[in-house]
């Protein structure tokens, strides 16, 4: 145990600032010279932009908002399930989760047209969009109704 070091390098001592001219940060104590910044409790408060009218009152902050309720998608690309799938398997929530193309938790899965689609599965997603069904039943697979959850 006594024969434990820290390396070499890995504590630095701590720069001390406002000590006199030998001490390399001396004198102005590297505030430079005059200023507001300059002085003892100088500097100004969090948000204030010079007297400009600062952000957090020129944005509108009224009014009712629908984030709260707002309803996060996963989207998956028939170009993704085309690779992770074999012919003749369902497409469905919890085989996407398995396959490791939908992560998280809670959000429902939506089945998008980006790539291509070359065999028969059957889908059993809530939501697909209309260019990912025209494909899925160009290939001959077939799009069942999934239960919403809650």
């Amino acid at each position: 145990m006594e024969e434990l070091r820290v390396p070499k390098g890995a504590t630095k001592k701590k720069r001390i600032i406002g000590r006199g001219p030998g001490s390399n940060r001396g004198g102005t104590a590297g505030r430079g010279n005059k200023g507001q910044n300059s002085r003892a409790g100088g500097g100004v408060r969090p948000g204030f932009e010079g007297g400009q009218m600062p952000l957090y009152r020129r944005v509108a902050r009224r009014g009712f908002s629908n984030y709260l309720f707002k309803e996060s998608v996963r989207i998956v690309n028939l170009g993704e399930i085309s690779k992770c799938f074999a012919a003749g398997e369902v497409v469905n929530e919890e085989s996407l989760r398995a396959k490791k193309l939908v992560k998280g938790s809670s959000e429902a899965v939506k089945i998008l047209a980006k790539g291509d689609l070359d065999k028969k599965l059957t889908f059993a997603v809530e939501k697909i969009s209309a260019g990912a069904r025209a494909k899925i039943e160009a290939a001959g697979g077939t799009i069942e109704s999934a239960e919403k959850k809650g």
